[in-house]
């Protein structure tokens, strides 16, 4: 039998935050959408969702429509609809904490202000469950990060964003294929040293 895998991108649903900050995860899913050329997108527990099989590997794609501070909602229940266990699962998300190029990937943890985590770690009620943070960097200056996730990527960032999607993007693969410590093992660090 196929084993399932459910990846979801946290970000905001609607035009005007498209190509912001916090929608990195949105992005991730997009382009593993491209690379798999999956067909056909449907709405299910509140968000879109996809599929498409990678190496025997079903992936079901997943971005959540109920803005970012209510994503767990629809996590919960892609993860109940498709009964599946918490280790068939990894939530890809925007980090303040580490820099653009850089990628996480973590087997449990806290949101670290992450406000779509910390909505996910209380619907499931655990925090351990495999996680895939994206660096976007800290605002400059005084900035209020709420302004700075909602801003759009800077000319500069938006060079060096496809490598990091790429590298995000090979990491889901490795974790599908050969689980979370051989993804943390190959894929941790900064995208300009790998």
């Amino acid at each position: 039998m196929t084993e399932t895998f459910l990846i979801i991108g946290l970000g905001n649903p609607g035009r005007e935050y498209k190509d912001t900050r916090h929608n990195i995860g949105f992005m991730l899913i997009d382009r593993i959408a491209v690379r798999l050329n999956a067909q056909g997108m449907r709405l299910q527990s509140k968000a879109i969702v996809t599929s498409a099989l990678y190496q025997e590997r079903k992936l079901i794609l997943a971005k959540p429509q109920t803005y970012m501070n209510l994503s767990g909602q629809s996590v919960q229940g892609l993860l109940n609809f498709y009964k599946l266990p918490m280790e068939n699962l990894i939530v890809a998300h925007d980090d303040l904490d580490l820099p653009l190029g850089t990628i996480r990937i973590r087997a449990s943890g806290g949101p670290g202000g992450q406000r779509g985590m910390a909505s996910t770690i209380e619907q499931l009620g655990t925090k351990d469950f495999p996680r895939l943070r994206l660096g976007i960097g800290r605002p400059p200056g005084r900035m209020d990060p709420k302004d700075y996730v909602l801003q759009q990527f800077s000319k500069d960032d938006m060079t060096l964003l496809p490598d990091v999607l790429d590298r995000a993007t090979d990491a889901v693969f490795e974790f599908v294929m050969k689980g979370l410590n051989a993804a943390m093992n190959k894929f941790n660090g900064d995208v300009r040293e790998a």
